[in-house]
């Protein structure tokens, strides 16, 4: 035998809920890179440059 709820849910409290995770998408945070200025993502890559924290660990994007 299933869980059976005592009291009826609402609505309102339903759509309250559900307002929570089907919110508007929001934007990916971002930040600038401190070697190029690009936009990126923290603590990725940039993929601009190729620097994370300050190292060179890709090949810079030419052109």
């Amino acid at each position: 035998m299933g869980a059976v709820p005592k009291h009826r849910i609402t609505s309102r409290r339903r759509k309250n809920r559900r307002a929570q995770t089907w919110a508007a998408p929001s934007l990916p945070h971002l930040i600038t890179c401190p070697e190029c200025g690009e936009m990126i993502r923290p603590y990725h890559v940039c993929r601009n440059c190729g620097t994370y924290r300050g190292r060179q660990v890709l090949a810079a994007k030419e052109g």
